[in-house]
């Protein structure tokens, strides 16, 4: 009976300490998906008049929608270049600031330091690298190469392209941090182990390195595909969606659609579409990397 007791104020206690991190993630994540979701399927209230059910109107007109198919695109070819670029670029950075060097700990703070900049920030540093002119690419295009000024935000071709390298820039030493402690918590006996078996270092890292690293790069992996359909500031400052939504994404499309233009209803329903992409995508990330990963 006792045991019972004590088993039972255990299970309160363990609930009771859940409970504060349970209300906010119900309050701004649950409820608020199961609202949107409900909207989704409403009308825009306009002044007095209040939104009108219409089933699935909102649905239709997303799927005869020729942007939400470009943005989604878009979206898909960012996600492409952002993801493998900085994940490689990332792992490549803890292995170099891994190893014991003269001023690592510099270049460890100097790898790391887009991160902690303000997005805002960020962008308006790379929109000055990017004006035409003056901006400090054309500037070393025409200075050593003698080649004109090319409007990189402007173009159809380069804009997103732009923003893509950006956004490497910017979440590279982000990833670094995670693989940099993945790292040094792996034994050295295993690397020793391998010199003494004559192993290289190529042979190394893919035969001891790299698969320990895929529980971090499981982690890492979900967090890109996140973050690279949850891109708003740099677009905002740097190319506002243009030229002819050559840059626009998904999630700036919502923005756009439920803030600028207010259809909310609509605005819902993209955001829907978001929601269940971007769940599919990590219900399949954990599909894929399952085998994969070794976490001992």
């Amino acid at each position: 009976m006792m045991r019972r007791m004590a088993l039972k104020r255990e299970w309160i206690h363990g609930w009771l300490l859940l409970l504060p991190a349970m209300v906010f993630l119900f309050a701004f994540t649950h409820i608020p998906a199961i609202t949107t979701f409900i909207n989704s399927f409403y009308s825009t209230p306009r002044g007095k008049r209040a939104a009108k059910f219409i089933g699935t109107a909102n649905y239709e007109r997303m799927f005869d929608d020729p942007v939400f198919w470009q943005v989604l695109w878009n979206n898909i070819w960012f996600a492409v270049g952002t993801i493998p670029l900085s994940i490689g670029l990332a792992i490549v950075m803890a292995l170099w600031v891994n190893e014991k060097m003269i001023g690592r700990s510099f270049l460890r703070m100097a790898f790391f330091t887009p991160t902690v900049l303000p997005l805002i920030a960020v962008a308006n540093i790379w929109m000055f690298f990017y004006t035409p002119g003056f901006g400090l690419f054309d500037q070393l295009r025409s200075g050593l190469f003698g080649l004109p000024s090319t409007n990189y935000l402007g173009s159809p071709d380069t804009a997103l392209n732009a923003i893509i390298v950006v956004t490497v820039w910017k979440e590279a030493g982000f990833f670094m941090i995670f693989y940099l402690a993945a790292l040094q918590a792996m034994p050295v006996s295993l690397k020793e182990a391998a010199q003494i078996e004559g192993a290289n270092r190529w042979t190394i890292f893919w035969r001891i390195t790299f698969p320990m690293l895929m529980p971090t790069t499981l982690f890492v992996t979900v967090n890109a595909v996140i973050n690279s359909f949850r891109l708003v500031d740099h677009i905002f400052i740097l190319t506002d969606g243009g030229p002819d939504n050559a840059s626009a994404l998904l999630l700036f499309y919502i923005y756009e659609t439920a803030f600028r233009f207010w259809e909310t209803g609509y605005g819902a329903t993209l955001t829907v579409a978001l929601l269940a992409l971007l769940s599919l995508l990590a219900i399949g990330q954990f599909f894929f990397f399952d085998k994969k990963v070794h976490y001992k």
